[in-house]
């Protein structure tokens, strides 16, 4: 699949081939403010890595839905988040928005609760989870999750 390979929050880990995008610049760094509309063009991104972002980032659905808007029909989004079944999500003083493995039904195909909201709560993200993983650490659990764009 072309596209661009983007990776979120770079600052520590730089990727070769990725454009490594982070708010803090640094060498490889494409210094980008993902609270503002994100500057890669609709359905130029083949592949997003998010780890250990989303949770720093203050509107899920402004997140969801540029993550969406730059993927490509079929593109994927690999998520590592610390989730609300820890403290690992609430620790760093840096997190302002929380996340769990149901935060995503809004943004999935077909479930019914992103039916219901999508349309009032301004979401245009929609995904399908290709895979979905929990791990241990020793701040508490956090999700690996794999969302493919479903677009027309």
């Amino acid at each position: 699949m072309l596209g661009l390979r983007i990776n979120l929050g770079a600052a520590d880990r730089v990727f070769a081939g990725f454009i490594n995008a982070d708010i803090t610049p640094g060498p490889d760094i494409t210094v980008v403010d993902l609270r503002q509309p994100w500057p890669w063009p609709d359905a130029s991104a083949a592949l997003v890595i998010a780890w250990d972002i989303l949770e720093h980032l203050p509107d899920k659905i402004h997140t969801m839905n540029e993550l969406w808007r730059v993927l490509v029909p079929g593109g994927t989004a690999e998520i590592i988040a610390p989730t609300t079944d820890g403290p690992g999500a609430f620790q760093d003083p840096q997190h302002c928005s929380y996340w769990n493995r149901r935060s995503f039904l809004y943004y999935t195909d077909g479930c019914p609760y992103r039916e219901r909201f999508a349309a009032s709560y301004g979401i245009t993200a929609k995904f399908r989870v290709t895979r979905e993983a929990m791990e241990n650490t020793m701040d508490g659990p956090k999700l690996t999750i794999v969302l493919e764009a479903v677009k027309p």
